[in-house]
């Protein structure tokens, strides 16, 4: 369980210092998201794009669960996005919000990743 929870940090800390090329260590390359068929390639690119939207993303482990071979997580982030995000108007304002992940391994890869992040949070902030 320890093991799986040090290589999970380990992604994090990965995302974190944008190793793109480092991804296929933690990630299939048939991963899924939300139940859709990725790959490797694809989830690289929704991160990189990810980045380029928010300039100073930052992954934070809030809470993390193990049970092996799943991974759950609360992530909270405390970022600036360019302009749009999730469809909402942010335009470089500060926000703070958590996404629920769950993540389904398979021999220390990344296969499965559902995850939800916390839109309304986001609207309370922007006032709507």
């Amino acid at each position: 369980m320890t093991q799986l929870a040090d290589h999970y940090r380990a992604y994090i800390a990965c995302l974190n210092d944008q190793r793109w090329d480092d991804l296929e260590t933690f990630v299939a390359s048939d991963v899924t998201h939300n139940g859709r068929r990725f790959g490797l390639d694809g989830y690289r690119s929704m991160l990189i794009n990810d980045f380029e939207t928010i300039p100073d993303l930052s992954f934070k482990i809030g809470l993390l669960a193990c049970d092996p071979p799943f991974i759950a997580a609360r992530l909270e982030f405390d970022c600036a996005p360019k302009s749009m995000f999730l469809g909402l108007p942010i335009n470089g304002r500060r926000i703070s919000f958590a996404e629920n992940v769950f993540y389904e391994f398979r021999h220390l890869q990344i296969v499965s990743v559902w995850s939800v992040i916390d839109k309304t949070a986001i609207e309370a902030q922007l006032g709507l």
